[in-house]
């Protein structure tokens, strides 16, 4: 691990950036104090919005954090089959009693507004998904002392990283839980995403800034697997989504275990990206006529999502979760950390030869 990166935090765990209310910050602070690096997410809130879950943040630790960002998203989206998607679900629209969402309601998720915050009030860490930020938004967070961080999801992505000048690349393997970060969304690539233990060896071969390995990472073992394969640390999601501190409603907390979801798929039915879910019902019925329109799709959906949640619904909402979902541990999350700390510690003491032979 660079110097610069283990500086942060010492336990090579980090909490991923979880959008739509789940990556609060008491959650993130837990993370923090336990040695590990807790991650806000900023995607879905308004810049205002992520400042004063800054400020709250660091009123509960004055350790390292980090900050998510969505990247601005360009308009390719057909709109005859944005239109079409939005008529195929006004029944849902009945049956929840709301009003779909508006498909315009913006595409940059207040990129520039958010990025104008994170200047004027740096923060440790800035990673970024969804795309690569310009060189000239990396250096301006540098001069600050700002970490840099960008998701890929291919040895090729990785690359792109690496030009922009970021300080390390996270990546994301097809196991990981929720939205796959990939740099350009081509409806062609669905079926090809690449597991994080082959990602992890290509990425580690094409670029040379450090790797954070994220992706169906539930134990500690498999934190010195991806060790083991060349990342600098790992990204887990899933993990601290059932802790208490968490911000997901406690349906999809207990969703995650519940024997009725058996499960993940990769589905643009409540966004209009790939994105990692538990099946149910809307997933089933509307997954396979989902195009590829995202934020457009985001933003109808929202209202069912929201109307689902409120009513504890688990077929109607978006129960984002990685491969590993069923190994989900309600702990405390600064226990959480101490226990994958602990599981990593015996894995690296066995993987030396140190270990009971048995």
């Amino acid at each position: 691990m660079s110097s610069a990166l283990t500086d942060l935090f010492p336990h090579p765990i980090v909490q991923a950036p979880m959008a739509g209310g789940v990556s609060v910050p008491a959650l993130a602070a837990a993370v923090c104090e336990a040695g590990g690096l807790g991650f806000l997410a900023a995607g879905y809130k308004t810049a205002d919005g992520m400042y004063q879950e800054i400020k709250q943040l660091r009123s509960l630790t004055g350790r390292p954090f980090g900050v998510n960002l969505f990247m601005p998203q360009p308009e390719y989206a057909d709109q005859g089959a944005v239109d079409i998607y939005r008529h195929q679900l006004a029944g849902e629209a009945t049956w929840y009693d709301t009003e779909l969402g508006d498909p315009d309601s913006g595409r940059d998720d207040g990129y520039d507004a958010k990025l104008a915050v994170l200047l004027d009030n740096p923060v440790p860490v800035v990673s970024f998904h969804f795309g690569v930020p310009t060189r000239e938004v990396i250096d301006s967070l540098h001069r600050l002392g700002t970490f840099t961080l960008v998701t890929a999801t291919t040895a090729e992505e990785a690359l792109a990283v690496e030009r922009s000048g970021a300080d390390a690349v996270i990546a994301q393997g097809v196991e990981a839980g929720g939205h796959q970060g990939t740099h350009r969304d081509n409806p062609e690539n669905d079926q090809s995403g690449i597991g994080l233990l082959s990602l992890v060896a290509q990425v580690r071969e094409t670029v040379t800034i450090p790797v954070v390995a994220a992706g169906g990472i539930m134990r500690g073992g498999q934190i010195a697997a991806v060790l083991a394969a060349g990342a600098s640390a790992a990204q887990l999601g899933t993990a601290f989504l059932a802790t208490p501190e968490s911000g997901a409603a406690a349906v999809h907390k207990q969703a995650l275990t519940n024997p009725l979801f058996t499960r993940t798929e990769l589905t643009r039915a409540f966004s209009g990206r790939p994105a990692r879910g538990l099946v149910n019902r809307f997933m089933r019925e509307h997954g396979p006529y989902a195009p590829a329109a995202y934020p457009e799709i985001h933003h109808i959906t929202s209202p069912l999502r929201k109307k689902a949640a409120a009513s504890g619904d688990a077929q109607g909402m978006a129960l984002w979760a990685g491969q590993g979902h069923r190994m989900a541990r309600e702990l405390p999350a600064g226990q959480l950390v101490e226990v994958l700390t602990a599981e990593l510690d015996a894995a690296r003491t066995a993987l030396s030869g140190k270990g009971d032979p048995r």
